[in-house]
């Protein structure tokens, strides 16, 4: 996270962090996508990957650039509290068991946040 604060022009560094994934990742997905006994076929799973692949730049960027104009302890805990709606859209919408001690986290992250934010 403090390379994005020492870099000159911010979006250089997330423009190169994607093509080194871009240029590693795609090679790894395919080593273990053709080993999957019973693999979907990659053409309908094509248009939801590169959804994903969009709205991950612009959630990554997001969060490096809040990172380097603001506190990076208020923008970490809002890049961590990203998890708890992920949980909570999966348990709600996908009907996705949480479980104990994910509610513990769940609840421990809000508590957390709830700290940062008012304990200025």
């Amino acid at each position: 996270m403090h390379e994005i604060r020492q870099a000159v022009n911010p979006f250089i560094l997330i423009v190169w962090f994607f093509v080194i994934d871009g240029i590693a990742l795609p090679s790894f997905i395919f080593i273990r996508w053709v080993r999957i006994y019973d693999c979907p076929a990659g053409g309908p799973l094509m248009p939801r990957g590169m959804i994903s692949g969009i709205i991950a730049i612009f959630s990554f960027a997001s969060i490096m650039l809040a990172t380097r104009l603001d506190k990076v302890g208020e923008a970490a805990i809002l890049r961590e509290s990203s998890i708890t709606f992920a949980a909570l859209i999966g348990w709600f919408f996908l009907k996705e068991p949480v479980g104990p001690y994910g509610n513990v986290m769940m609840i421990m992250l809000a508590v957390g946040v709830v700290f940062v934010e008012f304990g200025n």
